[in-house]
């Protein structure tokens, strides 16, 4: 098989027999952008991209915010970088990280972490996460005793209504 180069780019030719892929049976790309409005109070998501199995959301704390109950999602691997600000990752057994901009943390399932806000200025994370094969609910938080946690629970620092910041954005 050979590779068939146009002015449009790269496309596959079978040279020797086969037949082409029918490509109105195959699924599209989803394109978007890494922008999101800047807060001064609470915490905002916005969903960038979802295939079922894989979500991309870019999301904004403001100064004291984040996910403050320590809490695990089962059937669900997920990752989060700092865009903007700094966040501090804290672990069950009082370990805690300090990542800054371009920098990450990969959270396999059942793993336990809570993280803040560790700046003055909005912080600004790309979340990437992917449903794992035990075919459980990954938006599921558990706690440490193994009971659910509403997201929005005050524990969990997200009882703040969202004020944006006027006109300013990430991007």
């Amino acid at each position: 098989m050979s590779v068939k180069v146009t002015a449009r780019g790269r496309m596959a030719d079978p040279v020797e027999g086969g037949e082409m892929v029918d490509f109105s049976d195959t699924p599209s790309p989803d394109f978007f952008k890494l922008k999101i409005q800047l807060l001064d109070e609470g915490s905002f998501r916005h969903l960038l991209a979802d295939t079922g199995n894989l979500q991309i959301k870019i999301r904004c704390y403001a100064s004291g915010g984040g996910e403050n109950a320590m809490h695990a999602h089962h059937g669900q691997d997920h990752s989060f970088i700092v865009l903007m600000g700094r966040a501090r990752f804290f672990r069950p057994h009082g370990e805690e990280r300090l990542l800054e901009r371009n920098e990450g943390i990969m959270l396999p399932s059942g793993c336990y972490y809570c993280f803040e806000n560790a700046g003055d200025e909005p912080l600004v994370v790309l979340r990437i996460e992917s449903i794992t094969r035990d075919e459980s609910d990954g938006s599921i938080r558990l706690g440490l005793h193994g009971q659910q946690i509403n997201p929005h629970a005050p524990e969990n620092n997200r009882e703040k209504p969202v004020r944006f910041r006027e006109g300013a954005f990430y991007e």
